[in-house]
């Protein structure tokens, strides 16, 4: 039996380039769907409800809740501009009357796919640039970055979310 070979730690200067890199990274991610929500009066409270009840049609008002981490007074005021736009409407639960259950009309499906494009685009180009496509190391990264505790929560979430996208 080998000995693997000790773990390093990241130098300071290194890990503050990986946390300002994080955050140049994440203001492209999300410039091309802030501009197109932008245009509708929307925000990013409003790409996260659109995104995961497309992703999760069906889901629970309190699913979403839990999944997104947002108080119920914040989550309202968004449900109730997509739904008087004409971007998400509601259910009754069949076993249950008082759950609501939420769904993307048409015209949400239709955003959803404007939001998602452009950030798809950008993860597949920077996959293909580094030669990383079937490489987990991106993901995993990712992946550890979010607190132990809420990692199982998160994979949980990745194998049932119910709705497949293209891999265009």
């Amino acid at each position: 039996m080998t000995d693997a070979p000790p773990r390093r730690s990241l130098p300071d200067s290194e890990v503050m380039a990986l946390i300002e890199l994080l955050f140049f990274a994440y203001r492209d991610f999300v410039s091309d769907p802030d501009a197109i929500l932008a245009g509708k009066g929307f925000g990013r409270a409003h790409h996260r409800v659109i995104h995961f009840v497309g992703r999760d049609p069906g889901m629970t008002v309190a699913q979403l809740l839990d999944l997104l981490r947002i108080t119920k007074q914040s989550l309202s005021r968004v449900l109730k501009e997509l739904i008087a736009k004409g971007y998400i409407y509601q259910r009754e639960g069949a076993a249950d009357r008082r759950q609501r259950l939420l769904h993307l009309t048409d015209k949400g499906e239709a955003l959803r796919h404007d939001l998602l494009a452009p950030q798809a685009a950008r993860v597949r180009r920077a996959a293909r640039e580094l030669g990383a496509v079937g490489n987990p190391a991106f993901r995993d990264m990712l992946l550890h970055m979010i607190s132990p505790e809420n990692r199982p929560e998160v994979e949980g979430w990745l194998k049932r979310s119910r709705k497949p996208d293209g891999d265009g």
